[in-house]
């Protein structure tokens, strides 16, 4: 143990040898280059990429917010909801329909922001419904829409032709301000219009027990053009009823007008039977297909509105 001890064992050395030895101060005390000067950590030293990410959600919610709509939030908002309703929209429309009604959401939205849209959504969603109504048996009996209800881009068209213009009649301020109100009504009567006429046809080759020509009133089978049924007129008239309640909810219309949308679309879902049951179909007029009498029918419907608030209000 002691020979352990004094092999191991080293005299102290003076601390002042250290401080008068050149090269021992170079290795206590290392000189820094010049050319490698000290670089403190700070943020401009590193790149840091999360200020510019928050900055582009930010511009993204900001433009999504905008009110007015412009054609970018309109865009934006159309696509995110379209993403989020996809399997909805794939049970209700064709690959070209959902083409069709993407470019039917970015106008309305352009045009009267988050409640037309909301309105349209409406519109759709109940149309649908209706028309997955007891499908299996308007198939068997040869009155179902084609691709089992799935609609394509003439239906999208012939189903909002009319609120399209009255959508780009409000977004460039055709007539001034006195007119931009009448054409967010005509908007709403068109789509009132064409979901009372979608409801009570799908209701009414349902569940109608008489249905009535509507130029004669002889008993026709379901499904005949032109013909009506209490069930389906009913039906009608209850989804009109309701999205002329959205409508006013979201803030679109006043309660008169409500009322006016009602009145409106059943008497161009009226007329449009009677087109129907005389022309459609017949010779000379082969060009008369469903999705030009629907275009009849809305634009009835929304200039009927407009004509009955005018009235109402004086001219």
């Amino acid at each position: 143990m002691a020979l352990s001890t004094t092999l191991f064992r080293f005299p102290p050395i003076p601390l002042q040898q250290f401080h008068h030895t050149s090269s021992t101060k170079r290795l206590l005390y290392p000189r820094i280059s010049p050319q490698f000067p000290k670089m403190p950590l700070t943020a401009k030293a590193l790149p840091n990429p999360v200020p510019g990410f928050r900055g582009a959600v930010s511009e993204a919610i900001a433009l999504i917010q905008s009110s007015p709509a412009t054609w970018k939030s309109a865009l934006l908002n159309n696509f995110l909801i379209f993403i989020a309703g996809a399997p909805i929209l794939v049970s209700g429309l064709s690959l070209s329909g959902i083409a069709a009604a993407f470019l039917l959401g970015t106008l309305t939205w352009r045009a009267f922001g988050s409640p037309g849209f909301l309105l349209v959504a409406t519109y759709f969603v109940i149309g649908t419904a209706a028309t997955k109504v007891k499908m299996a048996q308007k198939e068997a009996q040869g009155v179902a829409e084609k691709r089992k209800g799935r609609r394509g881009p003439g239906s999208v068209i012939g189903s909002s032709a009319a609120g399209c213009v009255c959508a780009f009649l409000s977004i460039y301020g055709v007539g001034g301000e006195a007119f931009l109100q009448l054409w967010q009504l005509g908007f709403v009567a068109s789509f009132c219009t064409k979901l009372s006429d979608t409801v009570s046809s799908e209701i009414g080759k349902a569940y109608g027990k008489t249905t009535y020509l509507v130029t004669t009133l002889k008993i026709v089978p379901r499904g005949t053009e032109g013909a009506v049924s209490a069930e389906g007129t009913s039906a009608g008239l209850l989804a009109s009823i309701l999205l002329a309640f959205v409508g006013c909810l979201m803030g679109q219309i006043d309660a008169v007008e409500a009322v006016i949308c009602v009145v409106a679309a059943q008497i161009a879902n009226l007329g449009e039977s009677f087109i129907g049951a005389a022309l459609q179909g017949k010779e000379g007029f082969r060009w008369l297909n469903n999705d030009v009498v629907n275009v009849i029918n809305i634009s009835m419907g929304s200039i009927l509105a407009i004509l009955i608030q005018k009235i109402l209000r004086g001219f």
